[in-house]
């Protein structure tokens, strides 16, 4: 299928014709970050098999692949955004790029335009890499850094569900042994904070690192930069590919931070969010990396003051088992951030080390972050020249109200995430009452909850004001979604009782309409986390990675194979009416769940053609009553999509509710 190629204007998509797109997209999929078919973090592993392992089969076979894209064009969704990652390219060492697995998801990018839909190709990872706690990056880096990830977890560096996990337990959650959503703290940790310094500010901060004859900064990002073009050169001639992604939820390691801070509660200084988990300073990091033991202080929500405060302490390292590979010496200590003396206690500690660099203060943003953009933008460039980049900084750092950092570059998308975190953490949707354990806040009733929603996304869009010159970006939100196993899992014990009515999901319904009322209101694109072929109920499993589950699909619930809405999840919470082209402007569109009625307002332009609604038989399938200021609507395609031409005047007035009696 030809699909129209989109410009940036503003803060819109807009397609040749110059109708507003929106793009309702979605993350395929959470199991892109593993190896197939058993890379599972449910599946125990010393990752000794790092070199050999394949990413093809990811995010489905092959052969399934028009099973689900048409599911996913019968949901509504017209875009994709499309995981892969560094170590599916280039497992097997530097430079050595794994050819078959890049002809795969070419394949299956190509395929996700025959199926309508655009698409744009996240380089995924979460704490830098499976070895670490996440995914991403091949093992091999460490090793080429001079760290020896097979001492990460005795010595604290950090947590990974393989070693933490006790597998013969039987299955199921242990918070005693992998607490949930802990795997972000690894970010802290010497195993990530040592490789994210490296890798965005290595030349300033470990400038005698050198691997393979360059400083570790520019080895490491040029392989990164090499693997994307890999896929973009095997890309770049299929029209509905809109660009890549600058890189998942980037990591800041030590950059910015005092180096014996520990960051445990707001003040002027520090303003930032305290999340919950041990507060590592760069000091602890840089000592545990030596095998010096420490002790951390651990932040948890106290209920009864309603804040965030130390409420205990973590030790790290006791066993005093060093990550840094024999001979190799920390690059920070011979650069001057530390010395240890002859009794292996700190000495001489800069505080300032990473937070200036030649008597002046660093910003993380625009002295890295926004160079980076820049070299990903000509990377993916050389290749094609008009690709769009989609850019994110570090979420945990938040976006302040100076947006991305100018000097950007051009055709830049703002492609921030946004949780509802106390879901996302607690595994709790609080309905109708809802306490933000970060600052203490209590919101009573869905309007209020919405409306928080729409609060914290308007802050996401307005950070785009800087972008493509100061002309602003499109805003789509590259991430949100819910946990489907919410309320330790009752959802999946309904289930298996036998109930598949559509009762057990009705939490996850209202928690994703609020969360699409607020996008709407703001008239966001989005990437709904996630769809994952190969998910599971068991909690042990999930969407395959750290026990996450948030896969809007499962064959688990999938008890007719023939009904494409089969195996969807809280599917009236996302499959929803909307404009996904507007002949002209979009001003507005909403819909109401429980009454079925959609409205929508278009400024119009009479150059433009015809205006596209996407109107599911989920929520109409007795039919519906369309109501135009002007113009004629015909049901086109499969019957779920709907286009309104011969319009007359300045404004279009759309409403679509059930037919009397449906």
């Amino acid at each position: 299928m030809s699909l129209p190629k989109l410009h940036l204007d503003g803060d819109r998509f807009v397609d040749d014709a110059g109708r507003h797109v929106i793009l309702r997209g979605v993350n395929l999929g959470g199991d892109c970050k593993l190896p197939y078919p058993d890379g599972g973090t449910h599946i125990p592993t010393d990752f000794s098999d790092h070199r050999e392992v394949s990413f093809i089969g990811r995010p489905f076979p092959i052969d399934e692949a028009d099973e689900h894209l048409g599911r996913l064009k019968h949901w509504g969704f017209n875009c994709l955004r499309l995981l892969t990652t560094w170590e599916s390219c280039e497992h097997a060492g530097p430079g050595q790029y794994d050819e078959a697995y890049l002809d795969y998801i070419a394949d299956v990018c190509r395929r996700a335009g025959d199926h309508g839909m655009y698409v744009f190709i996240d380089f995924h990872q979460d704490v830098w890499s499976r070895m670490s706690g996440g995914d991403g990056a091949p093992g091999w880096t460490f090793e080429k850094c001079g760290l020896d990830f097979t001492k990460f977890h005795e010595s604290g560096s950090a947590k990974v569900m393989q070693h933490c996990y006790d597998f013969e337990r039987g299955g199921g959650r242990q918070e005693d042994t992998y607490p949930t959503m802990t795997w972000a703290q690894n970010y802290r940790r010497p195993g990530n904070a040592i490789m994210w310094t490296l890798f965005f500010a290595g030349a300033d901060f470990a400038p005698d690192l050198m691997v393979d004859g360059v400083n570790a900064q520019e080895f490491l990002q040029s392989h990164y930069l090499g693997a994307m073009q890999q896929i973009a050169t095997r890309v770049k001639d299929m029209p509905h590919v809109l660009g890549f992604d600058t890189l998942n939820e980037p990591g800041s390691g030590w950059i910015a931070n005092e180096t014996s801070y520990q960051h445990t509660e707001k003040s002027k200084e520090h303003p930032e969010r305290v999340s919950p988990g041990p507060a590592w300073s760069p000091l602890d990091g840089l000592l545990v990396a030596r095998g010096i033991p420490r002790s951390v202080p651990v932040v948890s929500f106290d209920a009864a003051e309603m804040k965030m405060k130390v409420t205990g302490e973590e030790r790290a390292n006791d066993n005093r088992v060093p990550i840094w590979r024999d001979g190799v010496q920390c690059p920070f200590e011979q650069a001057g951030a530390y010395r240890l003396n002859a009794n292996g206690e700190a000495e001489d500690v800069n505080e300032t080390y990473f937070t200036h660099r030649n008597g002046k203060p660093v910003d993380l943003e625009a002295d890295y972050m926004a160079p980076f953009f820049n070299r990903v933008a000509d990377g993916i460039r050389e290749i094609k020249s008009d690709w769009m980049v989609f850019a994110e900084l570090d979420p945990f750092r938040g976006l302040s109200g100076e947006g991305f950092p100018e000097g950007s570059p051009d055709n830049t998308v703002n492609a921030s995430h946004w949780y509802d975190i106390v879901t996302l953490v607690t595994k709790v949707f609080m309905y109708p009452t809802a306490i933000n354990p970060f600052n203490g806040r209590v919101i009573e009733g869905p309007e209020a909850i919405q409306a928080q929603y729409v609060e914290q996304l308007d802050l996401i869009k307005k950070a785009a004001h800087t972008l493509n010159g100061g002309k602003g970006a499109p805003t789509l939100i590259g991430e949100f979604g819910i946990p489907y196993d919410l309320d330790q899992a009752a959802a999946y014990k309904a289930w298996a009782a036998g109930d598949h009515s559509e009762k057990p999901w009705e939490m996850h319904k209202t928690s994703l309409d609020l969360m699409y009322n607020a996008m709407d209101a703001l008239l966001l694109s989005t990437a709904h986390w996630n769809y994952t072929a190969s998910n599971s109920n068991d909690q042990a499993i999930g969407d395959g990675w750290n026990q996450e589950d948030l896969s809007i699909f499962s064959r688990d619930q999938q008890d007719n194979p023939l009904d494409k809405d089969s195996g969807g999840r809280g599917l009236k919470g996302f499959c929803r009416p909307y404009v996904r082209r507007a002949q002209g402007e979009l001003l507005s569109h909403g819909f109401d769940l429980k009454s079925r009625k959609f409205k929508a307002e278009i400024k119009l332009d009479s150059d433009a053609s015809e205006t596209e609604l996407y109107i599911p038989r989920l929520h109409y399938g007795s039919g519906c009553d369309i109501s135009l200021t002007s113009g004629t609507a015909s049901f086109v395609g499969d019957g779920q999509m709907v286009t309104i031409s011969g319009t007359q005047g300045s404004r279009l007035e759309i409403v679509v509710q059930p037919s009397t009696g449906a």
